[in-house]
């Protein structure tokens, strides 16, 4: 190696001056993350309530065409129905895809996966009327 070569490299300074922008710049991008997230799971929520109202006006169609009977086949699942809605036994059934989401049946309660706060509610049609879909009050 010739003696006059100089070695090229960054300083410490140098480094640390890049650590810290990068630094800056990452307190900057975590809370947009984490506001991300929450709206996702807020447009699924969404999504699964359109989805649930769609179901009801689909099998009340189905319902009304096929001279009211007790039960309606939709996709090969038979959906029970209550006052021309589905109950709240098979409102569930009449959904294609609810990955992510848990279901209790006996409430009409849906709750996204590890977040309870995160909450739809199908009520049962009463007679003469139609069914509601309410989305909870606590943060998604």
């Amino acid at each position: 190696m010739n003696g006059n070569a100089k070695q090229r490299g960054f300083t410490l300074i140098e480094l640390v001056v890049v650590i810290t922008i990068l630094g800056i710049l990452a307190a900057f991008a975590v809370p947009r993350f984490a506001r991300l997230e929450v709206q996702a799971r807020t447009a699924s929520r969404d999504a699964l309530g359109g989805s649930l109202r769609a179901g009801a006006a689909l099998s009340h169609a189905l319902w009304l065409a096929s001279n009211q009977p007790a039960n309606v086949n939709m996709e090969g699942t038979a959906i029970a129905m209550a006052n021309g809605y589905p109950n709240l036994a098979t409102i569930d059934d009449t959904l294609a895809d609810r990955t992510g989401w848990a279901y209790n049946a006996g409430t009409g309660v849906f709750t996204i996966s590890g977040i309870a706060t995160c909450t739809i509610t199908y009520a049962q049609a009463p007679a003469n009327g139609s069914p509601t879909v309410t989305p909870g009050a606590g943060a998604c």
